[in-house]
């Protein structure tokens, strides 16, 4: 089966900071032109409460953030990396797309016009592996990956 070929595309992981989607703490994107990284960014988050229950997942606490902008703040510095981009990808998209998403509503903002795709769902597709997890698929591909930083991720 053959894959879709996107010219651009940027990949987005969040990180929260509680079950809430509005929880946001850390956002991590990467653009890539004509299979090129050219663009990677990382941003720290306020989320709306201070309390934290992911920390030893992913190692950001609320001292880390209490004074970092609001997602309110920071979408509005990051949407230019959307601009000319096909997609936006995620690895298990659905979460990434809700939490973009429900952080958005929050802020009164408007949502991107751009669709989403789901890395897990292409590789069960393409390579048949399973499980399809960030870690097996980086392992798959030989990526390094520090799992939960969102940059990375």
């Amino acid at each position: 089966m053959n894959a879709v070929v996107h010219s651009s595309f940027v990949a987005i992981d969040f990180e929260t900071a509680d079950e809430l989607r509005d929880s946001a703490c850390s956002v991590g994107m990467v653009r890539v032109d004509d299979g090129r990284i050219t663009e990677r960014v990382h941003r720290l988050i306020r989320p709306p409460r201070n309390a934290f229950r992911y920390s030893q997942i992913h190692g950001i606490e609320w001292s880390e953030v209490e004074d970092q902008p609001p997602f309110s703040v920071v979408w509005p510095g990051l949407e230019c990396i959307l601009e000319g981009a096909s997609v936006l990808v995620a690895h298990n998209a659905a979460f990434d797309r809700s939490v973009l998403h429900c952080c958005i509503r929050s802020a009164n903002l408007n949502p991107p016009a751009i669709p989403f795709e789901c890395t897990m769902k292409i590789s069960r597709r393409i390579w048949h592996i399973f499980p399809t997890t960030l870690p097996h698929v980086c392992q798959y591909l030989g990526i390094e990956l520090q799992h939960h930083n969102a940059l990375s991720d």
